[in-house]
């Protein structure tokens, strides 16, 4: 199996670079969250350590319905508990989807031009063919078996209105093409909604052919719990369930008391949105001191921001000034001229971040 480099693998320079900086580094690159995991997360995580027996890997109800509840207060989803299933963190779904459900040589994998990168590799992992593109119109008489959707997304902040996702749903039932929307970043838009694939403003309350992914690593602080769901038509959630089964892939029950009082608690949510808020106009007005400009970006824990140079040499210009980001040609070439700016750092040093931006406006 030929997988290309691991892309962070080549910021090791400019780390170095921005480790040098007498005040120290402010890294806005990978997007890690950097505020407590809730009081109720740990609680129920520590109340439930004693889990001698195996897990299933369906999960318990009570999670389940955590999850149902959490979809119809905040998605305006109804979905069954049946037709929800969790899995060890978003980014190993995204990476075995393909080949969960079967897909291989001569299968098509479609995901946005500018996008995560686990998109493409699990197309490699199953043998299938990755394609990027944002247009349905380019496959012409074709199609893929999967295609990939994520709103708001990474890296760009583009969010999907509810005529467009309306619209790829039509495309996809007339071709047979299953659609999978990765909406991890669900409840952090910052113009205005961010619908889902299962809305039924959306889908017309018909789920099948279509599944939608959620984490936990953003809303709730919980990367290193590594949970999130995968939810949709019956069918194919059933066909996970059985492949999953005999491949063991089953979440920690204490991981999974975890998840369920996050799912059943909004106020934790809500206030860790509006710390992002409050960094997000941080740095948006540091930018614009600096002469920087940000595009679309409406959505989701980052900025796609560009100052017309190509991305590696802003790289480079930003680690000088003690800054590190992200480098626009990991999620593409149509990211070659931008760079992605993390909001996931403790306020101070985004503060500082804003304040040295804003003085490269004379550079």
């Amino acid at each position: 199996m030929q997988l290309p480099d691991f892309p962070w693998d080549s910021l090791g320079q400019a780390r170095r670079t921005a480790q040098q900086h007498p005040a120290g580094i402010v890294d806005l690159s990978v997007g890690t969250p950097v505020d407590p995991s809730p009081a109720i997360v740990t609680d129920a995580l520590t109340a439930s350590a004693d889990a001698p027996g195996y897990p299933t890997t369906q999960g318990t109800h009570e999670l389940r319905e955590a999850i149902r509840g959490w979809l119809s207060r905040n998605r305006s989803v109804e979905l069954a508990t049946t037709d929800i299933l969790p899995v060890l963190g978003t980014k190993e779904l995204v990476a075995w989807l393909p080949t969960l459900l079967g897909l291989g040589a001569g299968a098509a994998v479609g995901y946005p031009e500018l996008a995560y990168p686990t998109y493409q590799i699990g197309a490699l992992i199953a043998g299938a063919r990755p394609v990027p593109t944002d247009s349905t119109v380019s496959w012409g008489p074709a199609a893929p078996a999967l295609l990939w959707l994520n709103s708001p997304a990474n890296p760009n902040g583009r969010v999907l209105g509810t005529e467009h996702l309306a619209k790829v749903v039509d495309w996809a039932r007339a071709r047979g093409t299953i659609v999978v929307s990765d909406e991890c970043y669900a409840g952090l838009s910052w113009q205005g909604p961010d619908p889902s694939l299962l809305d039924p403003r959306v889908c017309g309350g018909d789920h099948s052919g279509l599944l939608v992914v959620h984490s936990l690593s953003k809303r709730s602080n919980m990367a290193g719990y590594r949970f999130g769901f995968v939810g949709g038509d019956s069918a194919i959630v059933g066909r996970l369930l059985e492949v999953r089964k005999h491949a063991g892939m089953m979440v920690p029950t204490p991981i999974q008391a975890a998840a369920t009082a996050a799912y059943g608690d909004d106020r934790h949510a809500q206030e860790q949105r509006e710390r992002y808020r409050r960094r997000r106009e941080l740095l948006l007005a540091g930018l614009a001191a600096g002469g920087f400009r940000v595009d679309e970006s409406d959505g989701g824990l980052y900025l796609w921001v560009t100052e017309g140079r190509r991305c590696r040499e802003t790289v480079t210009r930003l680690a000088e000034r003690g800054i590190l980001v992200a480098p626009g040609d990991f999620y593409g070439p149509a990211g070659a001229e931008h760079v992605r700016i993390a909001l996931t750092a403790p306020d101070d040093r985004v503060e500082m971040a804003a304040s040295r931006i804003a003085a490269m406006a004379d550079r």
